[in-house]
Order: C-alpha cells, then structure tokens, then sequence
C-alpha cells in the first residue's frame, strides 16, 4: 500500500518533547499540534491520535494537556525520573513502540511524529506487517535511519509555517 487515499486508516503518534525541543531550537517557537494532526491525517480516516508527554511540572502543563485532549489527542503521561546524581531522564521510546505495534493491527498508515533515529527498527517491524509508515518531523534535526526507514519521510523544515504557532 504505497499511495495515500480517503480509506486508509490512519494512527498518529507524536513524540511530543521531540518537537517541542526541534521547534525551540530550530525556530525559536512551538508546533501548532492541530495543523500537524490535520497535516499527517491528510483527509484520510483517524482511528487514533497519541502524543506523549514527559511530565516536567512546569506551569501551565496542565492546560496544555488540555488543550491536545481539545484538539482530539489521547495524551500519555509519564513522570520525569530523577537520578541520585542529578541526571533526569524521561522518554516514551519504549511505550510508544508497544503502543505502534500493539495498533498495527487496525491500522493502515502509521504516522510517526518524531526524528529520533531509535524508532527506525520499530519501524521497519510495523512496515514487514504491511503497514505503512510515514514520518513527520524537522528533517534538520532528525536522524538518518529514521528518514531512510520510512515508507514516506515529510520533512517539516520544508513548511514550517504550516506546523508551527508564531511563523
């Protein structure tokens, strides 16, 4: 299944610190989650929209949990970890994988929304059980393998107005 059309069924999982922190870097600004959700989903049909979030317990944190339920995200929560030595560390590499091939099943097209190049063997799995796999993110700050893994890679660098709030 290599082209895109309106009966596809369509899974979107934004890795949501990964684009916070591209968008911050890149263009000194934050991705505009609905234009991105509208943008991946392409007129085709939702089953489910997951962005995953590293609790931080920074203001305002809650309402932006709010306001990606708001818009049609089922928002996963995880606690940043804090180490004896002062390390944090809070990823969802692991859960948003489970959670891509757990969905693979029902799904058509799985969008991922993230450059970190740890998920091109995940992946390759979900495209060797017929999904198709599109990935979406700042292509200067993503890593190679996940470029090179995708069915689809849609560099975001290319448009950036079109994903983010102040542009």
């Amino acid at each position: 299944m290599s082209e895109i059309h309106q009966h596809q069924r369509v899974g979107v999982f934004v890795d949501v610190q990964n684009m916070y922190y591209s968008a911050k870097n890149l263009y000194d600004d934050k991705v505009d989650f609905e234009k991105l959700l509208d943008a991946s989903v392409v007129n085709r049909k939702l089953v489910r929209a997951s962005a995953y979030v590293v609790k931080g317990d920074t203001p305002g944190e809650e309402d932006f949990y709010e306001a990606l339920r708001g818009i049609g995200y089922e928002v996963k929560v995880k606690e940043l970890k804090e180490f004896a030595g002062g390390e944090k560390k809070g990823d969802w590499d692991l859960g948003m994988t489970v959670d891509m091939i757990q969905q693979a099943k029902k799904l058509d097209v799985v969008v991922l929304v993230t450059g970190d190049g740890d998920f091109a063997a995940c992946v390759s799995h979900l495209k060797s059980q017929g999904c198709r796999v599109e990935v979406m993110s700042f292509g200067k700050s993503s890593a190679r393998e996940i470029k090179e893994a995708a069915d689809n890679f849609m560099d975001m660098d290319e448009k950036p107005k079109k994903y983010l709030v102040n542009e």
